[in-house]
């Protein structure tokens, strides 16, 4: 979230940063209203603590000196201040929820590099590697080379748990834990920490990261108070949450492989057939956690990682930067990587790298010291990126590795990570 003091004194900003994201809006009124009645709050707590600091004082003087009545009176003067101060501070801690509710829902401030745009179309293309691929033959889309190579069972994966679920089996299978593998492998030869987190989280962890209250309706609750993750940014960033790090340790490079839920619940109609929008997928994703004077180099270098798996897995793709009417709610600069999808004629995104500045650091608590450059702490820089999602890089190798015949050519890189498999062949 971010720093009420700079609300404060930099409401046009906010309001600018608001109109820029195009759907975005907070209550500049009530801010100030509410800013103004704390202000009054804490003043009028603090003349009465004086004043009952001051009278507290004057009745051991007034007992000494046998003015007993006076005392008496004094003792009712302190009693009355102490219900008042208590009422006062009953009414600063709803003033405080309300105003820390109301800052918690503006999003991040757009990078002074984010170009301006109101929606995806208006993104601007930063990079591309490889040549979008073309056949001489009918190619066929994923969902139809998956149930005909017998990797993808739509139908019952629909039985099993409804719409925008699917089953994989065979090759399948057997590729999507060998994608896994693969992006694992390769962060932490990048220098990345692999962990193994849960994919239950609490309210608290989903608040740290931005996702709650905001987009409650998108994540899949569960007893107790409780989600699934919609990705593994949520538990990966509060690790570290209320804790203070040292700066000699930064930047800290995490990975981890989880599923991931969501409700998709503002995605009706958008990529219905296939496995590009599902409610529960497999993704690798990348945490850093990084000084501020550091985040940028580290957010290009994210971007860098992730484009470097699709590389080796030969599939063309091209970057591009978020403008300010697509970037997310965290975010104060984003890159989308979008891979070809003959399918679609088109790029479609299978990673994105946010740099989220210090808005996730200060709802979650996470800070560094480093007495080398300043006393206490400071609040650190906080990126993710997804490296990569499975069922969108295996989506892309079914479509861009297909043959006249119906088959699968699997990349090289990960001929290792399927039994030395290199052709997946259509049911006979």
């Amino acid at each position: 979230m971010l720093d009420i003091k700079f609300v404060r004194e930099n409401p046009d900003v906010v309001d600018t940063s608001c109109a820029s994201r195009q759907n975005a809006h907070w209550d500049r009124e009530r801010f100030f209203e509410l800013d103004e009645a704390r202000r009054a709050t804490i003043g009028e707590v603090e003349r009465l603590q004086a004043e009952r600091n001051a009278t507290s004082k004057m009745i051991g003087q007034l007992m000494r000196d046998g003015r007993q009545d006076e005392a008496n009176a004094a003792k009712e003067r302190v009693a009355a201040n102490k219900g008042r101060i208590s009422s006062l501070e009953g009414r600063r801690s709803d003033i405080d929820k309300e105003l820390f509710d109301l800052v918690a829902a503006i999003p991040n401030i757009p990078h002074e590099s984010v170009p301006y745009g109101r929606d995806d179309s208006d993104n601007p293309v930063v990079r591309s590697w490889g040549e979008p691929t073309a056949f001489d033959f009918a190619a066929l889309a994923h969902w139809d080379l998956g149930p005909a190579t017998g990797m993808i069972d739509f139908d019952r994966g629909v039985k099993l748990a409804g719409t925008r679920f699917y089953l994989l089996g065979g090759a399948g299978a057997l590729m999507e834990r060998a994608l896994i593998g693969f992006f694992l492998d390769q962060h932490v030869k990048a220098g990345f920490k692999e962990w193994w987190p849960p994919v239950i989280a609490n309210a608290d962890s989903l608040f740290g990261t931005g996702q709650l209250p905001k987009f409650d309706e998108d994540l899949f609750h569960v007893s107790g108070g409780m989600y699934l993750i919609p990705t593994a940014e949520v538990m990966l960033t509060n690790i570290h949450r209320d804790e203070i790090l040292d700066g000699d340790a930064l930047p800290l490079l995490y990975t981890a492989f989880t599923p991931c839920f969501r409700e998709e619940a503002g995605s009706a109609g958008r990529d219905t057939r296939g496995i590009i929008r599902v409610h529960e997928f497999d993704k690798v994703e990348m945490v850093k956690f990084a000084k501020p004077e550091d985040s940028m180099d580290q957010l290009e270098s994210m971007v860098v990682e992730a484009e470097k798996c699709l590389r080796l897995l030969g599939l063309p793709y091209r970057v591009v930067t978020l403008c300010t009417g697509d970037l997310g709610f965290s975010a104060t600069k984003c890159y989308d990587i979008e891979v070809w999808m003959p399918s679609y004629d088109n790029y479609k995104e299978i990673s994105s790298c946010s740099n989220c500045w210090d808005f996730q650091a200060r709802r979650a608590n996470i800070r560094y010291r480093d007495p080398k450059e300043f006393k206490g702490s400071r609040l650190v820089h906080t990126l993710n990126g997804s490296g990569l999602a499975v069922g969108r890089t295996m989506a892309a190798i079914m479509e861009n590795y297909q043959q006249a015949d119906g088959s699968i050519v699997v990349p090289e890189a990960l001929r290792p990570y399927m039994r030395g498999m290199e052709v997946i062949r259509p049911l006979s």
